[in-house]
């Protein structure tokens, strides 16, 4: 309603209540009275009329929105009222020589009563528009009820068209449990979330334990996600003690947020020392691990920040985003080159003489380059042989291989080619000014190669979403983390290591659909499992590191440092040099028998 018509409103229905009351208030102790002839009843209605409406004007009886009316608005009315009262005293005293004072307490309590019945009618005619309206919201159990947990549902009941119903809560606090906060009852703990979910027909969950560790996060989430209902949480503790905590950042449980990964705390100073003011080379740039190696070198205010890749379109893409994150004082600089065209990437490291060196371009998709196998040996071994060797001839400060879980003890010809890099990078290392290190991990979830993508089309498509083998397990981690630690492992290189970051505990492939088959909002039954066979040169189990490299100790939280032993370098040789000259079944048995011999050497090159 627009301003003038909703005062013409509010000034019609208090003038009404006006007359009314005073009316009342004198039939009541005199029945017979004549209205027309009473002097003193036409004395005080107009006294009341005009200071009625002179004092709601004062307090803002017709500017206030009564939909939120509270005590507030109820001190502004009792005011308002009670000085037009007093202005009708003052006028009988002095026109009528009299004050009819049982009369003037009838008005007064007729004249609250519908003065401010007439306005909290309206708050309440919206609460029950409200409550209508949440009861056709999702059913929704918030767990946790501390800070987070409570502002959440304020905001819930506040915003009833997010359509979000605040049930109950849950929180393993004993001394909160049957209390009643903001009206939801705190109805048990966490392992009543599953009967609970079952007993008040919960469609939705949302975790309001930002200060929750990783770990117990896992936990609480799987639970959460097993009971069928849609399982969302909040942002980090940060914002919910800033107050940016709303219903709007309430996200959808991510599949990440089950592996129950605790953040690595950096050596920032480390990382600094090696990277700040200086010229820093990324091969693959435009790639899922290489545009985050990307993303996190950023923090560190390098002077010049190489990205190199071959597809223009996805270096594009990294440079267009980094120019939009960047530092002032960092030069970013794309190229567009092919790690297989020596003489092109012997000229930009000789150009851009780069202090470290992040080499993360590399086939990586098992089935298709056990399908392309020159392919994987002309990008995997001799498109790193080309880059490592550029920085061995220019004296790089620092050079990291990327590489993989699938190099150890390789079925295919993918892990086979990236174990031969690895020893390219072991050899050089071996006289080399510059400091070379691998750094091998496993899947990386929302990598361009990882299994979750697939599967999240397969469920956007209906189903069914296909597994190779249900026996399956992959060890998984973050984009951001893995990127991470390849930087970390980075500043310990001495020299020819081969670092292996801790993956925790593998993953069991049907576990993985089936979450995200839940957190997609489905039952199994609807999407389906289809289970397809293994693919040439695939593993059931991953290993990170042949137990002949293992090494207990670890140099750093999350990494570990393996034994791998590089082949003789005359060895090296003889197979790069006529590699390309095999056959596909030579070429296969050649490099899988040398990704996976454990002796340094073959007797003809000792």
């Amino acid at each position: 309603m627009t301003h003038p018509k909703r005062l013409m409103l509010l000034g019609l229905i208090d003038s009404c209540i006006v007359f009314f009351s005073i009316y009342i208030s004198f039939l009541i102790l005199n029945p017979n009275m004549n209205v027309i002839q009473s002097k003193t009843l036409l004395v005080s209605a107009l006294t009341i009329f005009i200071a009625h409406h002179l004092t709601a004007a004062y307090y803002g009886l017709y500017r206030k929105a009564w939909a939120y009316a509270s005590v507030g608005e109820l001190k502004a009315i009792f005011k308002a009222v009670t000085i037009s009262i007093v202005a009708i005293a003052v006028v009988q005293f002095i026109g009528l020589g009299d004050v009819y004072v049982r009369a003037l307490a009838i008005t007064w309590m007729l004249h609250m009563l519908l003065i401010g019945g007439s306005r909290f009618m309206w708050r309440m005619y919206r609460d029950s528009i409200t409550k209508r309206l949440k009861l056709g919201g999702r059913r929704t159990m918030v767990v946790g009820a501390g800070q987070a947990g409570t502002m959440v549902v304020r905001q819930m009941k506040q915003n009833p068209q997010n359509g979000l119903m605040p049930v109950l809560f849950v929180d393993d606090d004993k001394t909160k449990q049957h209390l009643d906060i903001f009206g939801v009852n705190v109805a048990g703990g966490s392992r009543d979330i599953p009967h609970l979910v079952k007993a008040y027909n919960i469609e939705n969950i949302v975790i309001a334990i930002p200060s929750m560790s990783k770990t117990e996060m896992a936990d609480l989430t799987k639970t959460c996600v097993d009971t069928g209902a849609r399982t969302q949480t909040i942002p980090m503790i940060e914002d919910v003690m800033t107050g940016k905590v709303s219903v709007n950042d309430i996200r959808d449980v991510k599949i990440e947020d089950l592996l129950g990964r605790e953040e690595v705390e950096l050596d920032m100073k480390a990382i600094a020392d090696k990277l700040e003011s200086k010229t820093i080379l990324v091969t693959g740039a435009g790639g899922s691990i290489g545009s985050e190696i990307c993303r996190q070198v950023m923090k560190f205010k390098p002077r010049k920040l190489l990205i190199l890749g071959h597809g223009e379109n996805s270096i594009y893409l990294i440079d267009r985003e980094l120019r939009g994150l960047k530092q002032s004082e960092t030069e970013i600089v794309p190229i567009i080159a092919d790690v297989q065209d020596r003489d092109r990437i012997f000229d930009i490291v000789a150009e851009c003489a780069p202090d470290v060196i992040y080499h993360a371009a590399a086939h990586k998709h098992v089935p298709l380059m056990e399908a392309n196998p020159f392919e994987a040996v002309k990008n995997n071994i001799f498109g790193t042989k080309n880059v490592a060797e550029a920085a061995d001839t220019f004296g790089v400060g620092y050079f990291v291989l990327v590489s993989t879980d699938k190099a150890v003890n390789p079925p295919n010809v993918m892990g086979a080619t990236k174990r031969f890099a690895e020893m390219i990078v072991q050899n050089l290392a071996l006289n080399s000014n510059t400091k070379f290190a691998a750094v091998r991990f496993g899947n990386v979830l929302g990598s361009r190669g990882s299994v979750v993508p697939l599967f999240k089309q397969q469920i956007a498509n209906g189903g069914p979403v296909t597994i190779t083998d249900p026996r399956m397990t992959r060890y998984f981690m973050t984009i951001p983390e893995a990127s991470r630690l390849v930087i970390q492992a980075g500043t310990l290189a001495k020299g020819g290591e081969v670092f292996v970051l801790d993956m925790g505990e593998p993953v069991k492939i049907i576990d993985l659909a089936t979450n995200l088959i839940k957190l997609s909002g489905f039952d199994i039954d609807e999407i389906g499992i289809e289970y397809s066979g293994i693919r040439p040169g695939e593993k059931l189990y991953e290993e990170l590191l042949d137990p002949s490299e293992v090494q207990e100790e670890h140099i750093f939280p999350k990494i570990h440092i393996g034994r791998a032993t590089p082949i003789a370098y005359t060895e090296q040789q003889y197979i790069l040099s006529n590699i390309l000259t095999f056959s596909e079944e030579e070429l296969r048995g050649t490099l899988i028998g040398l990704a996976n011999r454990k002796v340094p050497q073959s007797p003809q090159y000792q």
